[in-house]
């Protein structure tokens, strides 16, 4: 009789090592949190360090394969939403109903943007990077919010910082817009030094801040966002 063919087991072991390797390095790079500021207020003068931090891209995979919706109810909870998340994790948790630290940028269209003047509606922040796959994938997504939410509800803030590793510039966020004419909502390029905490601290992206009508801080968010994520996250109370 012929001896078995040993390396039949072989494959199926090695193939079920290696999801299962995949998946606790996709969980540890959602869960893990930037340090927080040590301080409960913002001083920017105080508070820039000396070498911009490095930012690197939180791994995830096609949302529209794995992402689970939030089930419908009359009154939407925000901790149901979090509890629903896949694609997602919350960030910068003890921020949360705090005020926004301030601050005013000019956009690479040469418009001013004060935080402060959004007051009034829901703003979102959202942190992201010419070179970071996520941050694409959940491009299309924004657009549709900002297509189907209207202007007097909610503003859309796209932030990319200028850093040397991985390298991203001005004219490199510039080229990107102008190459991608769908994007409908204004795109920052900034020294992340310039920015107050949390936003300048941010280590991972692509990573969103949602700010309620009172300028506090509703919920922070590292990975990728769906439209139905980013409307239930509005919506939630």
């Amino acid at each position: 009789m012929a001896e078995p063919n040993k390396q039949t087991g072989i494959v199926p072991a090695v193939i079920v090592s290696a999801v299962m390797l995949a998946t606790a390095v996709f969980l540890a790079g959602c869960k893990k949190k930037p340090a927080e500021p040590p301080s409960t207020e913002h001083h920017q003068h105080e508070d820039i360090p000396n070498e911009p931090p490095v930012v690197t891209a939180v791994n995830t995979v096609e949302p529209a394969k794995t992402d689970a919706k939030p089930k419908p109810t009359t009154r939407v909870s925000l901790n149901d939403v979090i509890q629903s998340a896949r694609m997602w994790g919350p960030a910068y948790t003890s921020w949360y109903g705090r005020h926004a630290p301030d601050f005013t940028l000019t956009d690479i269209a040469g418009k001013k943007h004060k935080l402060s003047d959004y007051r009034g509606k829901n703003v979102m922040i959202t942190l992201w990077a010419t070179w970071c796959q996520p941050c694409i994938i959940e491009l299309p997504h924004l657009i549709a919010l900002r297509n189907t939410v209207s202007e007097d509800e909610l503003a859309v803030l796209a932030i990319s910082y200028i850093t040397l590793m991985p390298r991203e510039t001005t004219e490199m966020v510039k080229k990107f817009v102008k190459e991608n004419e769908r994007i409908n909502y204004p795109v920052f390029s900034t020294d992340p030094r310039a920015m107050p905490a949390p936003f300048g601290t941010v280590n991972s992206i692509p990573c969103s801040f949602f700010i309620d009508p009172e300028g506090k801080i509703k919920l922070a968010t590292q990975g990728v966002l769906t439209l139905g994520y980013m409307k239930a996250i509005l919506r939630a109370e």
